[in-house]
């Protein structure tokens, strides 16, 4: 897990805890002894590729620090029904508590790694990556981040602070792509910052103006380029990139699974999907104890 991401997942898991448990797990202070210790197992029951181990592991120590974990299948291993990916002792209670946050949990990031392993295997051959978006839960995006890089994806920008991305909106108010992109050099300079820079194109004349604005731009969003549209954006990009001035291809909008693999025969650098993580389905797990 990369260290920064460490601090949303602490806080999610904080709000977690609080969200199911409250004041307290009163059935199982009411039927369990306080000193009664037992083994649980993760067991899946549908194919995926495996998310969350790690995270799992930090829901157990935030209620328990003495929980111990067997693990037997790694975040990003592919899984079939029947397969125990780890399994943990401790108080019962504990594991009581902890199994429905778990769950919940990698349920989703397991879904998401499936699917985005999905769509990584569909433009296996080609340079081109699978991209993740922002369209994401409020408040489990780095959980999502972190099922898409496990399922053999890449991150996009975590939020709007760390990185610049000029959509059609942003070039709309701000009068054009090359004021935008202007306004967007001045303000970095003005605060001495260096933010990798994109910057959506509609049009093949757009493309032109990107260049013609001078400054750096380290990327081109094609937005909702139709395959033909493709070719001819990439075509004219490389021609610029023999002049010395290469850039990074992006397709986004109107790509399915079914012509993904099209898209990135066009020669983009990525395709951004947000099918990863807003229209993905939880794969089926179960915490069951072990006698």
């Amino acid at each position: 897990m990369k260290k920064e991401y460490i601090p949303f997942v602490e806080r999610l898991i904080e709000l977690a805890v609080a969200e199911d448990i409250g004041d307290g797990d009163h059935t199982s202070l009411a039927s369990i002894p306080a000193d009664a210790a037992g083994r649980m197992r993760l067991l899946v029951k549908e194919r995926g590729v495996i998310a969350g181990v790690e995270v799992a592991e930090m829901v157990f120590r935030r209620l328990d620090p003495g929980v111990q974990m067997e693990v037997l299948i790694p975040d990003g291993a592919s899984v079939s029904p029947g397969d125990t990916v780890f399994y943990v002792s401790g108080r019962v209670r504990t594991l009581l508590q902890s199994e429905r946050i778990i769950l919940n949990i990698m349920q989703r990031m397991t879904g998401v790694a499936t699917e985005t392993a999905r769509y990584v295997a569909r433009v296996a051959g080609t340079d081109c990556r699978i991209l993740d978006t922002r369209k994401t839960t409020p408040g489990n995006r780095v959980l999502d981040k972190m099922a898409v890089k496990i399922g053999g994806g890449e991150n996009h920008r975590i939020g709007l602070f760390d990185m610049i991305l000029l959509k059609d909106n942003h070039i709309d108010f701000a009068g054009g792509i090359i004021p935008a992109i202007r306004g967007v050099h001045r303000y970095m300079e003005e605060r001495g910052m260096s933010l990798p820079v994109e910057v959506e194109v509609r049009s093949l004349d757009d493309i032109d103006l990107v260049f013609k604005a001078g400054g750096r731009v380290d990327r081109i969003m094609l937005d909702n380029f139709d395959l033909e549209m493709t070719r001819l954006a990439v075509a004219k990009i490389d021609g610029y990139a023999s002049q010395g001035r290469k850039v990074e291809i992006e397709s986004s909008g109107g790509i399915r699974y079914e012509n993904l693999r099209d898209y990135a025969e066009c020669g983009v650098d990525f395709i951004s999907v947000g099918a990863l993580t807003h229209q993905i389905k939880s794969v089926d797990l179960s915490l069951k104890a072990v006698e």
